[in-house]
């Protein structure tokens, strides 16, 4: 009983360990021993010789790229500022010229406008009756608000691009002249959100037909869900997807977390899906009958919580230490043949990728087994195995990824900004939030400037009364139009 309750305490004491590093440590995942592979004595062993020199015959060395600062974009305006010599140090030159010695970065604060509609009015004579005929207005996506497009967009980007709230939005809008509240700002992000539905559509039409789609869910709290608890969890999913060259990504809000969520969110989808190991992806696609591909990082990020939760070890390096180092070498793979098409990756990762996932599987088979049920190391032993079949399909295929990392990095805006909205009133309220994340990510995924972006579509929406005129705003369709996203 004694041994078991020490074994439970260590268990424990890892778990603090690990909570620890997440609530106050640094959050990279990176291990400082991931380039050692062949220095740990255990790997050398452990691994095949043939393995050692294919890879070492298979490197390919890159020459070091020169570090420096680096340049502004050719996008920005430039407006150039003359230094004049004074006319006496001027006086006998037979010539003068300007070149250029620096560059400085100059921003002019934001400042608030009124735009006023003058219309003009034609009046005519007929019959003995004045007609008046007047000049058509542009056309607004919302009616007739106190919002011009531009501070639309600019309210939208601010809050679902740069995290700021919409109580914060009201103080900066009032401190340069503009008196707007938060209420009347909820109330257009939502109008405009039901204006823009038909684009919407669209882009899930178009992200369904490609045969990739990567999918990833994450928590948000929405007060007034008929039927749920103010401060339980409902859910934003994200997929991101759609034909080369067409990246889609793609918000939805479901106050659910069931298989029936993926399920509407994929209906029609005939390819590859990219998750982690949660179930609900799995009842999905054995429904949809779609091939399961894994993800790596998270597979690497298990290991990665047992490193940090151990003990500190003297001498060697731990079980967690030797699995990181040789999933690293599988990503240091993937680093060097980033840039080759997708014919090449998939005879790179058969040449070089699968022989270390089988001595990673051989390693993992050996080690099952031999630490508590409960701890962190065997809790990523056995994520892996349940998951090997998935996580190894990468290499059937060059267009497909090692990990869901775009989808990953899709949702990081939406829970940084949350860290400062943190929670979504009504349900209409988290909706609209997913329309204007889907434009700003797809609108970012597909090199557009999103302020840009939103814009457009705003100016343009109230006017594509069919389907070839909303297809036309998408952001392929647009791109040459607008400003570049560095």
């Amino acid at each position: 009983m004694i041994e078991a309750q020490d074994q439970r305490i260590k268990m424990l004491e890892d778990y603090l360990r690990l909570a620890k590093q997440k609530q106050f440590g640094r959050s990279s995942e990176k291990h400082p021993g991931q380039g050692e592979i062949f220095n740990e004595v255990e790997l050398a062993v452990a691994t095949d010789e043939t393995i050692n020199s294919e890879e070492t015959n298979a490197t390919i060395s890159k020459p070091h790229k020169k570090r420096g600062r680096k340049g502004f974009s050719e996008n920005i305006v430039r407006e150039q500022v003359f230094i004049d010599l004074p006319p006496e140090d001027k006086e006998g030159a037979i010539d003068t010229f300007y070149s250029k010695v620096k560059e400085e970065l100059d921003i002019v604060p934001a400042k608030v406008r009124v735009l006023e509609y003058m219309q003009e009015k034609a009046v005519f004579a007929k019959e003995g009756q004045r007609q008046i005929k007047a000049a058509t207005l542009p056309k607004h996506p919302i009616g007739k608000v106190l919002a011009s497009i531009g501070l639309l967009a600019y309210i939208i980007v601010a809050k679902y691009m740069d995290g700021l709230p919409l109580y914060r939005l009201e103080s900066i809008l009032k401190r340069y002249g503009g008196d707007v509240t938060r209420t009347s700002m909820a109330s257009w992000i939502i109008g405009l959100a039901t204006q823009c539905q038909p684009l919407i559509h669209l882009m899930r039409a178009h992200q369904l037909s490609g045969h990739i789609i990567q999918i990833d869910e994450t928590r948000i709290q929405v007060h007034k869900e008929l039927g749920y608890i103010a401060t339980g969890n409902k859910y934003m999913w994200v997929t991101l997807g759609g034909p080369p060259g067409k990246t889609v990504v793609l918000f939805d809000y479901d106050p659910s977390r069931s298989h029936e969520v993926p399920l509407r969110l994929l209906d029609g989808y005939e390819g590859y899906l990219q998750s982690d190991g949660y179930r609900g992806y799995d009842t999905a696609s054995a429904k949809l009958k779609l091939i399961q591909l894994g993800c790596w990082d998270h597979c690497r990020r298990k290991f990665k919580e047992a490193q940090i939760a151990q003990q500190k070890i003297v001498q060697g390096q731990s079980k967690a230490d030797v699995a990181l180092i040789k999933i690293g070498k599988l990503y240091e793979i993937e680093r060097e043949i980033k840039e080759l098409p997708a014919k090449k990756k998939f005879s790179q990762r058969q040449k070089r990728s699968l022989p270390v996932l089988r001595d990673l599987k051989r390693w993992g088979d050996n080690n099952r087994g031999k630490f508590p049920k409960d701890s962190l190391m065997s809790k990523a032993l056995v994520y892996m195995n349940n998951q090997w079949l998935k996580l190894i399909r990468y290499c059937d295929d060059g267009a497909l990824s090692i990990s869901n990392i775009l989808a990953e990095n899709a949702i990081r805006p939406f829970v940084t900004g949350r860290k400062a909205w943190l929670f979504a009133d009504t349900p209409k309220g988290a909706y609209a939030s997913g329309v204007f994340y889907s434009f700003i990510e797809t609108a970012k995924a597909n090199g557009i400037e999103p302020y840009e972006y939103l814009y457009h579509i705003f100016r343009e929406s109230p006017y594509a009364d069919t389907v070839e005129k909303v297809e036309a705003l998408l952001p392929w369709n647009v791109k040459d139009q607008l400003t570049p996203f560095n």
